[in-house]
């Protein structure tokens, strides 16, 4: 019993000695490199957050909303409305959420995760999407990205919606599957198309892996991605799962387009 004891204090003695080297590691690192504002880059208090003022530019998306495409709507109508666009094409997937309205600020955060080298903003984008997609999550749920060409995830180092997916992951305890889906053609970028472009840019860019049915075992595919703006690509991806056996697909991004707000594309 003696010996039992003497392992367990010094495996908490080990926990606690490894715990302040990491304390003390951090505190020099926030010496030699001050945390700044993710948007503005201004000198903040704690890492992989926002300046007050930036922050207070950030537009929330919150209810009332469409409760298929989480569109924002001015006024309640009630759990059921539906938005325009929702009635008018009804997409494939079941419920999409989003954190935030994609403006300059969103704008700046999204650019520097997807082609600044900086995989370390997902955590910030993470915290806000896993309240917003706070209906999805469950034990039933499979976080899934959607990915990029080979050679596209090659250039940047790795996919902005894979490190979403697995630190929502994190956040919420719902499993991820990085491999359920492959981009098997390399499309042009969507930015700067139309809505009709977009759809064509994506068509047939997609494949799921010939184990979905096993590696799905009956859960919900939760797309993540880090803008919706007119859905083609997640649209794609979910017709794609579905065809493969997917029984059910929801969608969640850290921002989104919404018409008539400020919209820097």
């Amino acid at each position: 019993m003696e010996r039992a004891d003497e392992v367990v204090k010094t495996e908490a003695l080990h926990h606690r000695v490894i715990g302040g080297m990491r304390r003390v590691g951090g505190f020099v690192l926030d010496q030699l490199y001050p945390p700044v504002c993710l948007g503005c880059e201004a000198p903040i208090a704690a890492s992989d957050g926002l300046c007050g003022a930036c922050f207070g530019k950030l537009r929330p998306i919150t209810a009332p909303l469409c409760r298929v495409l989480g569109l924002p709507f001015e006024v309640s109508l009630g759990l059921d409305a539906l938005s325009a666009e929702a009635i008018a094409e009804p997409p494939p997937f079941g419920r999409a959420r989003a954190a935030v309205i994609y403006n300059e600020v969103a704008r700046t955060i999204v650019s520097r995760l997807k082609y600044g080298d900086r995989p370390e903003l997902a955590r910030f984008c993470a915290r806000l999407m896993a309240g917003a997609g706070h209906e999805l999550w469950g034990s039933d749920a499979l976080l899934v990205l959607v990915p990029l060409h080979p050679s596209r995830q090659r250039e940047r180092r790795y996919n902005q919606s894979g490190e979403l997916a697995a630190a929502i992951g994190k956040l919420t305890g719902v499993a991820v599957d990085l491999h359920l889906v492959r981009r098997v053609k390399r499309t042009r970028q969507q930015v700067g198309l139309s809505s009709d472009g977009r759809a064509r840019n994506v068509a047939g860019a997609f494949s799921v892996h010939p184990d979905l049915l096993a590696r799905l075992r009956g859960r919900r595919v939760v797309l993540v991605d880090d803008v919706y703006t007119t859905g083609s690509t997640v649209k794609a991806v979910t017709r794609t799962l579905l065809k493969g056996g997917a029984s059910e697909v929801d969608v969640i991004s850290f921002a989104r387009v919404v018409i008539g707000a400020e919209m820097p594309i």
